[in-house]
């Protein structure tokens, strides 16, 4: 459904497809009470959750780890004015199950920044958002 805005609605299934095609997002997470956001790298895992690696002392794991945060990634072109934006709601954990940590290890994602203590999180999707941005012509 297009709106008058220039926005489609996209479904959930959509939305999860979308994830899959950029290596970065950002969780949004709450820093001594106030709203923080930081880039990550990502893979969508299962159509249930986002899983981002980063070091176990980064003081992420410790800000996210047993809460509801958001994850957002996208992808714009401003030549054709057109692009997507997805946000994932859900609850943070870090995977402490030990197969899960070795699958995660040979098909997951990869720190951007070396870490020799690295751990996954798992962003369960419980609420998925997205919308479109449609070419629309420029301004004047």
């Amino acid at each position: 459904m297009i709106h008058s805005e220039g926005f489609r609605s996209l479904g959930r299934q959509e939305c999860l497809r979308l994830l899959a095609e950029v290596p970065v997002g950002r969780v949004v997470y709450t820093r001594q009470a106030l709203p923080a956001v930081q880039p990550v790298g990502f893979v969508p895992d299962t159509d249930s959750s986002v899983v981002l690696c980063t070091s176990a002392a980064s003081g992420l794991v410790r800000a996210v780890d047993g809460v509801v945060v958001a994850f957002e990634a996208d992808a714009f072109d401003a030549g054709s004015r057109s692009g997507w934006s997805v946000v994932v709601t859900g609850r943070a954990a870090v995977v402490t199950d030990p197969a899960e940590h070795e699958r995660l290890l040979r098909t997951g994602p990869r720190s951007w920044v070396p870490t020799h203590d690295g751990v996954f999180v798992r962003i369960e999707a419980e609420m998925v958002t997205g919308r479109e941005l449609v070419g629309l012509p420029g301004p004047g």
